[in-house]
């Protein structure tokens, strides 16, 4: 592949995804890291993209499909449901690992009474937490990827490496019995670090994800412990993930 249509294909590929790793681009135009940093310096010397620790950025994104704020006024009610039943299941004094999606950031609102150590990736869930003086809260490091308001990159999957947790609190793109899919390669890693870290994983997911797929492939069903969902989950995809012997926990919305 010659060099335009590499960077061509990188740039489109930040134009949908708009944060992305250097091994991600190197796999998917099949070429060197060099030689993809070597390609970075070019658009970003086009002032389309920026390169950062560990991968780029697209400068100036149209879209807020992905944005934090604008994501989190999707199935705010059931997200709100879920946030409570999953906080349900936290014993006290536990250490938690909190993922970045938005129905993860309703389980913490839930979750100073059970004065937990929390691990976290995720601005908006440590901003929470930022003046609550009977928890201690970690933060990774990486680059902050604002539109999703999360800490990503090399720096962030050695944090989750290096720790120990009773739970993940999880989110994910989509669900199906072929297992979790998200939506975003660099999130993968870092999400497969938290999920090794912990002794159970618990993936929070509204009933809208159920038998989608996103782009890129998370973790096999064998891995979960406990779905918490709202009532609008498809009975029969429900029924074959318990026979897969996964707990599935209904919140009420009351």
């Amino acid at each position: 592949m010659q060099a335009e249509e590499r960077q061509k294909r990188i740039e489109e590929h930040l134009l949908k995804m708009e944060f992305a790793s250097l091994e991600e681009l190197s796999e998917m135009v099949d070429a060197s890291v060099a030689t993809v940093r070597r390609d970075l310096g070019v658009l970003e010397g086009k002032g389309t993209v920026q390169r950062t620790h560990g991968g780029a950025k697209l400068l100036n994104p149209k879209s807020d499909e992905f944005a934090f704020n604008a994501r989190d006024t999707h199935q705010l009610d059931e997200k709100e449901a879920i946030g409570k039943a999953c906080a349900a299941l936290i014993q006290p004094n536990q250490t938690i690992i909190i993922d970045a999606g938005t129905t993860c950031y309703h389980v913490a609102r839930h979750l100073e009474s059970k004065t937990p150590q929390v691990i976290t990736n995720s601005l908006p869930v440590a901003n929470l937490f930022a003046a609550a003086n009977k928890l201690e809260v970690v933060v990774s490091g990486g680059v902050i990827y604002p539109r999703l308001g999360v800490l990503v990159g090399p720096l962030a999957v050695e944090a989750f490496s290096k720790v120990r947790a009773d739970a993940a609190i999880m989110s994910c793109g989509g669900i199906t019995l072929e297992g979790i899919t998200n939506s975003h390669g660099l999130l993968i890693e870092i999400q497969k670090a938290m999920i090794a870290a912990a002794r159970k994983v618990i993936f929070c997911i509204d009933s809208s994800k159920f038998g989608r797929q996103s782009i890129s492939k998370l973790c096999e069903l064998e891995i979960i412990d406990t779905i918490v969902t709202d009532k609008g989950t498809p009975p029969d995809l429900a029924r074959g993930l318990r026979k897969r012997g996964v707990e599935i926990v209904q919140a009420n919305g009351d």
